[in-house]
């Protein structure tokens, strides 16, 4: 496996970057400069999307079954690196070795899903009004997309797109957050180049926003572009591709909601709550932003769970027992603070954590918060969880629902009353009596409302990354009365 990540990947080649800037690669933990690399500039960009315009035909038309070997032997050369993948993901996104091992399991997942891509291809052969006609409706790849990977799981996040793309005949240009450029880009040109890929039909340009973040969308030449990040960034990739008419596939930001209803079993509740919020420091978009609490059973739950937080393992993510690690920058620490102090202000209390070191931040539980403090309305990205308490099921509902964003949730309660509540739930995905962080390559993936556009995973990523071709077929001649009689 080639594992010098100083230069980006175009053309099957491994390069310098073109810009006169220089990204540094950095521990969050540690603070230690891991690497520096050559920014990408729009040359550099221009050359990696003309190259898979012109890999892109080739690929698409490469027996099926090739294509699903090529994939296949990504996901066999992928297990062979699996503690290389893992030791980047601690050292890079800060991630516990806990956390890394679930997103790997949950890559594999999907790339083993995504080789099934080939052979479901599926067209229709479909009736017509007009006598001796055929009407045939081909299923195609759209032809060059662009991804723009997250830095919070960058290996699975980015997996997800590329793999579905290049399954489906697509061919790729992926632009990684400079947070992570090894496991959310560099990776997958190293492990796709020692499974054989054809050069050209995956690249890797790593670079600033300020250089390349507008031109990425805006080139002439990708058809969709896949991007997992901010609801604000992700608006403005949404209203430049709309001007060009482009597709785009979006999964944003969740202010998601984790809801007691006061028939819940309080345990079983306070061991789901704990792990949907605290997993990978709540640095996920399905992390549970809110937890709100029938008044009945709200002291008994929130007693337990500051129990449980604040039995937590916190700090060195390279410990295999750790359970919250660092943020991924210093930046996000103060941000959190911040609407920590702001929400305690407006009345809120800190009943357990709120100290840092460093980049780690300890889990922290805030009660007595409601829907219109910093810390409820805002999505937080991190290890603070804030408990709301609510009088009945239409105020819950109503808590759930009066914010703008709508990924994933969670709800305990008895089956039936539970499931009729998530119903109600503005939310893409919502889970009855288990936690907010759920994934499964073959069920949709996706936000409503500013959480996003499109779904990803299964049959849905097929929707996605390809498009539909009507060809009818006229088997005999056709009079074109009255235009000719």
């Amino acid at each position: 496996m080639h594992t010098d990540f100083t230069k980006m990947y175009i053309d099957g080649q491994w390069v310098e970057g073109s810009s006169d800037k220089s990204i540094d690669n950095t521990n969050p933990f540690t603070d230690e400069t891991l690497f520096s690399i050559r920014s990408a500039d729009e040359s550099d960009l221009d050359k990696a999307y003309a190259v898979a315009k012109e890999a892109q035909t080739e690929w698409a038309t490469m027996l099926p079954q090739n294509r699903r070997a090529l994939i296949e032997k990504f996901a066999e050369v992928t297990l062979q690196h699996k503690e290389d993948i893992i030791d980047w993901l601690v050292k890079e996104s800060g991630s516990t070795r806990i956390k890394a091992e679930g997103e790997f399991l949950a890559s594999m997942a999907i790339i083993k899903e995504a080789a099934t891509f080939p052979f479901r291809m599926d067209g229709l052969i479909k009736p017509s009004i007009v006598p001796n006609k055929e009407n045939r409706v081909y299923r195609k790849p759209l032809g060059v997309i662009g991804v723009i990977s997250p830095w919070n799981f960058p290996f699975h996040l980015a997996v997800r797109s590329i793999v579905s793309a290049l399954a489906t005949g697509n061919t790729v240009v992926v632009k990684p957050a400079t947070a992570t450029p090894v496991t959310g880009g560099l990776l997958f040109a190293s492990l796709f180049e020692e499974a054989g890929l054809p050069k050209g039909v995956l690249n890797v340009v790593v670079g600033r926003g300020s250089e390349i973040g507008d031109a990425i969308v805006e080139h002439p030449v990708p058809k969709l572009i896949s991007f997992t990040g901010s609801t604000e960034v992700g608006k403005g990739i949404a209203e430049k591709a709309g001007r060009l008419l482009k597709k785009t596939a979006l999964e944003l930001g969740g202010n998601n909601v984790f809801v007691v209803l006061d028939d819940a079993d309080i345990d079983r509740a306070v061991e789901s709550a704990v792990y949907s919020k605290f997993y990978h420091q709540g640095q996920i978009c399905m992390s549970t932003n809110r937890i709100l609490v029938a008044e009945s059973i709200h002291d008994a739950f929130l007693e337990k769970f500051v129990e449980r937080v604040g039995a937590l393992k916190f700090g060195n993510p390279n410990e295999s027992d750790t359970q919250v690690g660092p943020l991924i920058d210093h930046d996000q620490v103060e941000r959190i603070l911040d609407q920590i102090k702001q929400t305690v202000d407006a009345g809120a209390t800190v009943q357990v954590g709120g100290n840092t070191d460093g980049n780690v931040l300890e889990p922290t539980v805030v009660s007595g918060v409601t829907n219109d403090m910093p810390l409820a309305k805002n999505e937080i990205f991190g290890p603070v969880a804030v408990v709301i308490s609510f009088k009945d099921d239409a105020e819950a509902l109503k808590l759930s629902n009066e914010l703008p964003y709508g990924l994933s949730g969670a709800v305990h309660g008895s089956i039936y009353r539970a499931t009729e509540f998530a119903r109600q739930v503005e939310t893409g995905m919502i889970h009855v009596n288990d936690q907010s962080v759920n994934d499964e390559p073959h069920l949709p993936f996706g936000g409503e409302k500013d959480s996003g556009l499109g779904r990803f995973n299964g049959e849905w990523v097929l929707e996605e990354f390809t498009t539909l071709q009507w060809v009818s077929v006229m088997h005999e001649r056709r009079e074109y009365k009255p235009f000719f009689s």
